[in-house]
Formats: C-alpha cells, structure tokens, sequence
C-alpha cells in the first residue's frame, strides 16, 4: 500500500526534528544533569530518526517504535523535570499522531 499523505508530512517533520534534536546531546546543558544522561538521550534521538525511517517504508515496526520512542522521551523529560511549554505541545502533537498511526496500522506492512 502507498503511504498516506499525512504520514509522509510527518516524517519529514521528525527528519527536521532530528536534525535540531542530535546536536543537543552534545550540549552542556545535558552533560550537566549527569554522567549517562547525553547517552539515553542520544539513544532517544536515534530511536525517534529509526522509528520515522520504518514510517516512511510503512512498516509496523516503525509505528511501535515511534509509540516507544514517544513514551520514553516523555519519562525522560520527566525525569529531567524538562516540562516548558514545547514539552506539552509535543506531548499533544504526538497523541494526534498517534490516534492517525492507530488508524492506518493494520493497513501496514509487517515484514522488515
């Protein structure tokens, strides 16, 4: 099945996020709150570029990573007690996503 327009503006959406997210793991400001916190959240990163990528092909393994990916980068902020204003819009923006992830799914592919 071809990939819904929605879900291709999408992933170029979490392609320009990548590109703005990946240089934060180096950032001071991350260095500062501990010893392995650069490394989860560089693992983060890679899981949310990884989960757009399996999106882009349509493959369910993408739609489950995103999920994943979205609610360990939630608990991470919280953790990290990173809750400003483009954290709750995040939040929402991913829930609205994840409602139209929900409904095209069984449409996916299941094979790598």
């Amino acid at each position: 099945m071809k990939r819904p327009r929605i879900i291709t503006a999408f992933c170029i959406i979490g392609y320009l996020s990548v590109i703005f997210t990946f240089p934060q793991v180096f950032s001071p400001a991350i260095k500062k709150l501990g010893l392995f916190v650069p490394a989860i959240f560089g693992v983060l990163v890679a899981a949310y570029f990884i989960a757009c990528v399996g999106l882009w092909h349509f493959k369910k393994w993408g739609a489950e990573l995103y999920l994943i990916s979205f609610f360990s980068k939630t608990f991470f902020y919280l953790i990290i007690r990173d809750t400003g204003i483009s954290f709750y819009f995040g939040i929402v923006a991913a829930f609205i996503f994840s409602i139209i992830l929900i409904r095209y799914y069984p449409k996916m592919d299941k094979n790598l």
